[in-house]
């Protein structure tokens, strides 16, 4: 027989403050609601507008409703594509917990159409989100993970990108160059983060997500023939569901995941092992 330490706690994280970047909708609303539901403590989701119905203050709403959690979501504002945005998200952090154990880097831009005609505002917008905002909330938060981290439990970092980190899914009318560079980028800062924090008991790895429905990938996902022919072309038959990002959230963050450090981690399906055509040129 092993000697299997905590399994009955494998996949909680209580007591846990975690910190979801663009948590008010989509993927990072669904971290959102699973973290709070294994048991964290506190839940602070960011996005640019409180208001509104894609805001900060409708999805706390709904999260403090969730049943049966002992924790609670917490909204705070913020432009993590700027400096003075993250700042303004680390003193309020700290002002409301002091510590932090879980950063998800879930904030993301986008942009897609012919290659020629590319403004350059739409590839400063995309890498001032993808690259050096995901560095510099890395970076500017580093102190308070530090602190939080031990090397049995070290604190996460999670960074959202994009099976487009590894392919060249679009091209031609619905191109996506930047958006697929910026996302090879994340990776790699991943893995740059994993070997610089690991020592300070914070490992750092990627979750790149295929399709799944949401405001940021629905046009796409329309322009590209529908959910259903999208779904005939993924080996499981189907689009990414909310409990997909839930389960791979939870393990990085919970104790199952304590010695994952520096990965990618695809949740597409299988999508991206397909025959090799480029998607609808």
């Amino acid at each position: 027989m092993s000697d299997i330490r905590g399994f009955d706690k494998f996949f909680r994280l209580d007591g846990k403050v975690a910190i979801v970047t663009g948590g008010s909708r989509g993927l990072g609303l669904h971290a959102a609601t699973a973290f709070l539901l294994a048991g964290a403590k506190t839940v602070i989701i960011t996005a640019r507008k409180a208001g509104g119905p894609q805001g900060i203050d409708q999805a706390v709403e709904k999260l403090n409703k969730l049943p049966g959690i002992t924790g609670r979501a917490i909204g705070i504002p913020a432009n993590v594509a700027e400096i003075e945005g993250i700042e303004k998200l680390v003193n309020e952090t700290k002002r409301l917990e002091g510590k932090l154990d879980i950063l998800v880097a879930n904030a993301g831009a986008t942009w897609g159409g012919p290659f020629e005609p590319t403004p350059d505002w739409s590839s400063q917008k995309v890498l001032d989100l993808n690259v050096r905002g995901v560095f510099n909330l890395v970076r500017l938060f580093t102190p308070m993970l530090d602190a939080a981290g031990t090397r049995q439990d070290p604190s996460r970092i999670i960074i959202v990108s994009s099976t487009a980190a590894t392919n060249v899914p679009h091209v031609g009318e619905h191109g996506t160059i930047m958006y697929s560079a910026s996302k090879a980028a994340a990776h790699h800062l991943t893995r740059n983060f994993a070997v610089e924090l690991g020592p300070r008991n914070i490992t750092t790895n990627t979750v790149a997500p295929g399709f799944f429905p949401s405001k940021l990938a629905n046009g796409l996902i329309e322009s590209l023939g529908g959910e259903k022919l999208l779904s005939e072309e993924t080996p499981r038959k189907r689009l990414g569901e909310p409990e997909d990002i839930a389960g791979v959230m939870i393990y990085l963050c919970s104790p199952a995941g304590n010695y994952i450090n520096g990965e990618d981690i695809a949740v597409d399906g299988g999508r991206r092992l397909g025959s090799g055509r480029l998607s609808r040129i």
